[in-house]
């Protein structure tokens, strides 16, 4: 009995053997989760809140998870699931894995050469990243990591600054273009405001205190930062190098956002010979205006809950607009934490989903083996997911496997 009980309790030999060729300091982290309280305690509080808020009272990134939660699952039984295969065909290209790396802003801020480490990451593991036009490193640098990267753009409505900067990102080589769509105003973000983070940065006697109380992160990023790289600037918002992170005039310089229209989505598809995306539609009737707008493919997003607050979670609005998606390529972020919620997002009408806080975390934590570790993990819970589902390819999902509760 004893023997036997032993035997039960022992993980499986695959596991095992997959386990040893993990960094020891990285074994510890079993699910995406578990690498956020490893970057609280490591960033300074204005920083880690800059991340992990959202706007006003986090209404709409709770939603994000509680929509999840109001789905289970119909899972069907005695399928042969052996040979299971989650590789997705995206744009032409064949990935991995049904998920990827959104833009996310300031990453090497957070974490050291951020950018360059998720997109090293997003190549070992075969998978899309997209840089942000917020990043502090040069859309031409990521693009040498990672030939496959895609490149988001925060416009103006200024046909004057849109036209050079499609230009630079088709010159770099970048192959699919993502505009997002939800920013025409900064939005009210008090966490921000009560953690001491503003843009453009200040140095206040608050803010000194909390970095030199997180010496991980003042010697290890900024200070490291500073000294092999020099003072951080926002590199890629133009067709020229932006202001420095500490630089007075950068509301300036990201302004007019307002007056951003789908007449521009028509001005860059015009000009942009690459692959068209628009991120952040919520509504049906846009998802309609997309496609008759000659967009490829749209990302269904809330912002992570960090524009208008209230806002309802992409996956509520899924549905409706997989129906209007005619020939365009339906993806969605926003709430994914586990293997189950990429199996969700995709019987609901995802062709792909996209992760973004815990991986900046996992960077945060373990840097570029920390987010191949988050991305593996991920993996083998989509794997496991299936099996248990009753199936054998992502091509098998469908709305059936899932219930409204």
């Amino acid at each position: 009995m004893h023997d036997r009980t032993a035997a039960i309790n022992s993980p499986p030999a695959t596991v095992q053997r997959a386990e040893s060729g993990v960094p020891r300091a990285l074994r510890r982290y079993l699910s995406l989760d578990d690498f956020e309280a490893t970057a609280r305690r490591r960033l300074p509080k204005f920083l880690y809140g800059y991340i992990s808020g959202a706007t006003e009272t986090d209404a709409a990134l709770a939603d994000n998870r509680r929509a999840f939660q109001e789905y289970g699952f119909v899972p069907r039984v005695l399928n042969d699931v052996s040979g299971r295969e989650q590789a997705t065909t995206l744009f032409g290209k064949t990935y991995a894995a049904p998920f990827g790396i959104p833009p996310m802003g300031s990453a090497a801020l957070c974490a050291y050469r951020g950018d360059i480490v998720l997109t090293r990451a997003a190549a070992a593991m075969n998978v899309p990243m997209i840089l942000s036009a917020s990043s502090l490193i040069t859309l031409e640098d990521v693009r040498r990591e990672n030939p496959a990267a895609w490149y988001q753009a925060y416009l103006a409505g200024d046909a004057s600054r849109i036209e050079p900067l499609v230009d630079r990102v088709a010159a770099a080589g970048y192959d699919t273009f993502v505009v997002t769509a939800d920013v025409p105003v900064p939005p009210n973000r008090e966490n921000n405001i009560r953690n001491g983070f503003q843009v453009p940065l200040a140095i206040t006697p608050r803010v000194a205190w909390d970095t030199v109380t997180h010496p991980d992160w003042l010697l290890g990023t900024w200070a490291r930062t500073l000294m092999n790289y020099g003072m951080p600037h926002f590199e890629n918002m133009d067709a020229v190098r932006g202001p420095p992170v500490l630089a007075k005039n950068l509301m300036r310089n990201i302004g007019k956002r307002d007056q951003l229209a789908w007449k521009h989505v028509e001005l860059i598809r015009k000009r942009w010979n690459g692959k068209l995306v628009v991120k952040g539609l919520i509504a049906p009737d846009d998802a309609k205006i997309a496609r008759e707008s000659g967009v490829d493919g749209v990302i269904v997003s809330n912002h992570g809950g960090r524009q208008l607050d209230g806002t309802v979670s992409a996956l509520r609005t899924l549905p409706e607009i997989a129906d209007e998606a005619g020939g365009m390529t339906v993806m969605l972020d926003g709430g994914i934490r586990r293997g189950t919620d990429v199996l969700k997002a995709l019987a609901l009408g995802a062709k792909f989903v996209f992760i973004g806080r815990p991986l900046l975390y996992a960077a945060v934590a373990g840097g570029e083996a920390g987010v191949r570790r988050a991305l593996t993990l991920l993996r083998d819970e989509v794997d496991r997911d299936m099996a248990l589902l009753g199936i054998r390819s992502i091509g098998e999902i469908s709305s059936g496997l899932v219930r409204r509760l």
